[in-house]
């Protein structure tokens, strides 16, 4: 069996990797290109890239499939691809959008009844729940008590195909994005590499999608990050733990932003202005919400490194009766 694999970030080389290590032969990586990163802004290799080149993969790194769009580079892409007599594709947060001609250039494992499996999608949510961007943090700030995932057969929908292996996991209080995403990646990793051998063998089923209980998992933009104090705590910490790594949540002290890592929801007084410091401690900053209050337990701020709250206020200190307010005017990030 001849794979590609298309995928960029950590969860997406957890995947590489097991399949790798299982002896499965990954003839081509897809992956995106260089981005700048750190302080220097230096030009850093997706994981996906650093892993295929120290296993001695090709890869490939396109701005876009899109013939359309792509021009030329996009047709040398499509051209590698055929090249590589593939019998499946492999996908993983690649962060590319992938044609229909594209998805057809498998030869295809056999037909497990939706027709011949070209590619194969490992999904970070329970599907149709969360079809899209950002899975992950969306069943976090919703409150759902479970999520997984589902390894798809590819359509040229969003999310759309049919499903073929799924497995759950339950939501801890204490779950951050990153958290949950590194214990999806583990998962993930171990289902495609069954799916994979299931599939070459015809042992797998493909599930359509039901239409009942579909939802969609909106980008995350970097203006949600901001905190408003007049909404309800338990929705605030639900936001806090769904905005790590990404986009990170923040409030204003006056002219200061604090990046807020860690906090959950306690009992508050409705009396008090949203955005009122009730208490700081060392067991945290009590924050006055639309219902309940927000005590915050790890934060940072402008230059500095995250700080546990007893470490932060030694440094910053901040008195009962302050007011933290979310974004100013016009304001789009808090970085």
């Amino acid at each position: 069996m001849r794979i590609v694999f298309a995928g960029t970030p950590e969860f997406a080389a957890t995947a590489l990797a097991a399949i790798v290590e299982a002896g499965l032969q990954v003839v081509l990586v897809l992956t995106q290109p260089d981005r700048p990163a750190g302080r220097g802004l230096k030009l850093v290799p997706s994981p996906v890239r650093r892993l295929a080149l120290a296993n001695r993969i090709e890869v490939a790194t396109p701005q876009s499939l899109s013939l359309k769009k792509g021009g030329e580079a996009a047709a040398a892409a499509h051209a590698l691809l055929r090249a590589a007599r593939a019998d499946v594709m492999v996908v993983a947060a690649y962060g590319l959008i992938l044609p229909q001609a594209v998805l057809d250039i498998p030869t295809g494992l056999p037909d497990a009844g939706c027709g011949r499996i070209k590619a194969l999608n490992i999904h970070g949510s329970l599907l149709p729940r969360w079809r899209g961007a950002a899975p992950v943090a969306r069943a976090i700030e919703a409150g759902d008590e479970a999520t997984g995932i589902t390894i798809m057969q590819m359509d040229a929908g969003l999310d759309t195909g049919p499903m073929l292996l799924a497995e759950s996991t339950p939501i801890r209080t204490d779950d951050s994005a990153a958290t949950l995403t590194d214990r999806l990646a583990a998962i993930g990793a171990r289902l495609i590499v069954e799916a994979l051998r299931d599939g070459a063998a015809g042992r797998l089923t493909a599930r359509p999608q039901p239409a009942a209980g579909v939802t969609y998992a909106h980008k995350l933009d970097k203006r949600e990050a901001w905190l408003d104090f007049s909404l309800d705590a338990a929705l605030l910490a639900r936001r806090v733990r769904a905005f790590d790594p990404f986009p990170v949540a923040c409030a204003r002290r006056g002219e200061t932003t604090l990046k807020i890592w860690r906090a959950h929801a306690v009992d508050g007084t409705a009396a008090q202005v949203p955005g009122t410091v009730l208490a700081a401690g060392p067991d945290g900053l009590k924050v006055a919400c639309g219902g309940g209050a927000l005590l915050v337990t790890e934060l940072q701020r402008p230059g500095s490194r995250r700080l546990g709250v007893a470490e932060f206020l030694s440094g910053m200190p901040i008195a009962t009766g302050e007011l933290l307010a979310g974004a100013p005017p016009g304001a789009v990030t808090c970085a």
